[in-house]
């Protein structure tokens, strides 16, 4: 891979702390197995490097090709598929969500009292599409178990690796994951709080009800082979399984366990469960292209995907006040991107000023990450994008994004 740290305004011999870090702090000493760096900048690549495995029980080294889980990476794949149907005029972020989805019209708020008494309530405003949006619907997990139990060392030691759509059945859909929800009350009134659960689940059958197409295919035709994101799908084929990462987790010794072997891996079949909301496998320089296009206003090498006011619309802070996530999100909830100085826009975190997150970067920067570690930012302030893919369950076990930015700004020379 050709890189450029000087048409990137990058200092050579301060980025390679990059990989002095995470080659000794982590993959010599165990704690992953490999992982990919990939910083751009002006619209040059100025870094690129591959470190470790990407399966050890072969001793298979990561290359430049190597297909990664992005889990909920996917999620702002999803939000700039939504909202390229937003721009034919087909929906507007105030809709309720019953225009599209009318089984849900008689859902009802499950409300607490302080004596653990509970009581259903008739919503106190329509969950709209922007609810969806924004993770502010009220939907809770619909009985199934919470990010952090799915995540748990018992539930690991049970189920082996994660692939979204197998725990609700193999024959799920999108279509079959409305009905359910039917069924459940939602956890809080719409507006009031921010949980990360399903909603963007819901968003990608909301693709599926505008656009009269299979997400898969939506996203195939509108950003994947108009970008020449050849590699990013909901399924590994035969013919790339041997690019694809092992996934691993951490048992309670702090040794790595293989959780997701690629061979057997549920990602090498065609799921029914098309999962907006964390399906997606991909590679590094595929994602980089799609956050070069959100950098650019939506347009990468003259193609567009979005205006580039609607990726004003999609990277501002949509939570009242211009708040953030530790103000709004409810008790016990989970994001990707921490909640100190986070506000939140569609499908994306953005951050407020360095003193409110307490890390170095931009006001306005976007991010977002996924459950094997996965993570990704775009600073339209400093002209910068970052990926960094690896494959370690669950995220959070260790802070690579306040690490990695702690490495990469400092790097910058102009």
């Amino acid at each position: 891979m050709k890189v450029n740290p000087v048409g990137a305004g990058l200092d050579e011999r301060r980025l390679e702390r990059i990989a002095e870090h995470l080659q000794h702090r982590y993959i010599d000493a165990g704690r992953i197995a490999g992982c990919q760096v990939a910083v751009a900048r002006h619209g040059h690549l100025g870094y690129f490097r591959s470190l470790g495995f990407r399966d050890l029980e072969r001793s298979l080294p990561v290359e430049e090709d190597t297909i990664w889980r992005i889990y909920s990476m996917t999620k702002p794949i999803t939000g700039v598929a939504l909202l390229s149907l937003y721009e034919r005029g087909t929906f507007q972020l105030s809709d309720p969500v019953t225009r599209f989805i009318p089984q849900w019209r008689d859902l009802k708020v499950r409300e607490r009292a302080p004596d653990g008494s509970q009581r259903l309530v008739d919503p106190e405003r329509p969950m709209t599409v922007r609810d969806l949006m924004m993770h502010t619907s009220g939907l809770g997990f619909g009985g199934r178990p919470t990010l952090q139990e799915l995540f748990s060392d018992e539930n690991a030691e049970r189920g082996g690796g994660f692939v979204p759509g197998l725990r609700r059945g193999p024959d799920a859909t999108l279509a079959s994951m409305v009905e359910h929800y039917a069924g459940y009350p939602l956890e809080f009134h719409p507006g009031r709080h921010w949980l990360y659960s399903v909603s963007t689940d819901v968003c990608g059958r909301l693709v599926e009800i505008i656009s009269g197409q299979r997400f898969d295919d939506y996203l195939r035709e509108a950003i994947f082979r108009p970008l020449g994101m050849n590699d990013t799908a909901f399924a590994v084929p035969d013919g790339k399984v041997n690019r694809f990462a092992a996934c691993y987790r951490r048992n309670a010794r702090k040794q790595l366990v293989l959780a997701d072997d690629p061979q057997h891996s549920g990602y090498r079949k065609e799921p029914s469960f098309l999962s907006g909301g964390g399906g997606l496998v991909s590679t590094t320089t595929d994602y980089l292209r799609f956050c070069e296009m959100l950098l650019g206003g939506g347009e990468l090498d003259g193609v567009r995907i979005l205006g580039r006011k609607t990726v004003e619309l999609m990277t501002a802070n949509h939570l009242p006040g211009d708040g953030d996530l530790e103000a709004f999100a409810a008790p016990g909830g989970y994001g990707e991107a921490g909640f100190a100085g986070m506000g939140f826009g569609l499908t994306v975190a953005v951050a407020k000023a360095p003193t409110a997150t307490q890390v170095i970067g931009s006001p306005g920067e976007y991010m977002w990450g996924g459950a094997a570690s996965t993570i990704f930012w775009v600073d339209p302030v400093e002209d910068l994008t970052a990926v960094f893919m690896t494959q370690l369950l669950p995220s959070g076990t260790f802070n690579f994004r306040g690490q990695l930015k702690t490495l990469v700004y400092p790097a910058i020379a102009d």
